[in-house]
């Protein structure tokens, strides 16, 4: 049985992660956790992710972690392979998989049958072109014309993902929302539980997070990704903090804004998060510090009847 811990950033996803699995042990059983955390397929961000450190990892098996360049761009369907995969060998030894993160259409794409069109280069650098001339906004009103499902659930902002609309639009003939999550079948029965927190409980934990990430050294990891190509990458180089990094090191930002700009867009992510899990009715959902957690993920798990432990 997959066991999904999903929900938005800081809300005790990881902390609860190594709970469960400690709990599965003492169970007598075996857990392995699976990574959902889109930025944390990363190799070297590290502090800007929250990216556990192995030492700190108790013993408990991690997977898909590490797995790209900062020059790779993100890939949903190369993502879904690599941890279907992982959950697959999981189970093969006996032991439950904990899929966990907060990228809510990563953590779909394993958990259900989606459709994933091709891709065309010569087209995706034609409209990346027509967004620099153009900008981005009238990317997203062509969108908004051919596709206004989508453009609904696609915020304005989020150029990579608009051009992946349009080009799914044009190669198939088909709107973009048809491969969006929906109604597609599982793929696995799954323990589905979204961990949340109250907002006056988390945005002054996310601000502190913002400002010890800053005071950790993510300028210094940021500058010793440079060479690695991190300031050319499609994907990397716009994640929330590292993006504000890169202009400080620019000399586009000072330290005391980049650290606020990581603060405000920290929240702007989580509202995105939110409004993406509290659509799963079904999911159980649990404060992530709550310390009956682990017993009430426990108890799911049994109601479900794994068998496994």
């Amino acid at each position: 049985m997959l066991i999904l811990l999903a929900g938005a950033t800081g809300t005790g996803k990881t902390s609860l992660s190594l709970g469960v699995a400690e709990a599965i042990a003492a169970a007598g059983g075996v857990a392995e956790v699976v990574n959902a955390d889109a930025m944390q397929l990363y190799r070297g961000m590290d502090i800007g992710t929250a990216k556990l450190p192995a030492a700190e990892r108790r013993g408990i098996p991690h997977h898909c972690f590490d797995l790209w360049d900062v020059t790779r761009t993100a890939s949903v369907a190369v993502y879904r392979e690599a941890a279907r995969a992982a959950i697959e060998d999981i189970e093969s030894r006996g032991a439950v998989p904990l899929l966990v993160g907060g990228s809510g259409l990563y953590i779909e794409a394993v958990l259900r049958e989606l459709d994933f069109p091709a891709t065309d280069p010569v087209l995706r650098a034609d409209l990346e072109q027509q967004a620099d001339q153009l900008g981005p906004d009238a990317l997203w009103r062509r969108l908004a014309e051919e596709d206004p499902v989508a453009a609904q659930r696609i915020p304005s902002g989020n150029l990579r993902r608009v051009i992946r609309a349009l080009e799914v639009v044009t190669l198939t003939g088909r709107p973009y929302a048809a491969s969006l999550p929906g109604e597609a079948p599982w793929w696995r029965p799954t323990v589905r539980v979204s961990v949340e927190a109250e907002t006056e409980v988390l945005q002054p934990r996310l601000a502190d997070r913002a400002r010890r990430m800053w005071a950790d050294g993510l300028l210094d990891e940021v500058r010793t990704l440079l060479p690695q190509g991190l300031a050319d990458g499609t994907t990397a180089a716009r994640a929330v903090g590292y993006a504000q990094a890169l202009a400080v090191l620019r000399g586009d930002l000072d330290v005391a804004d980049g650290v606020e700009e990581t603060i405000r867009l920290t929240w702007r992510v989580v509202r995105r998060q939110r409004a993406w899990f509290n659509r799963d009715d079904d999911a159980l959902r649990l404060d992530g510090t709550d310390r009956e957690a682990v017993a009430a993920v426990m108890r799911a798990l049994d109601r479900a009847g794994t068998g496994r432990l």
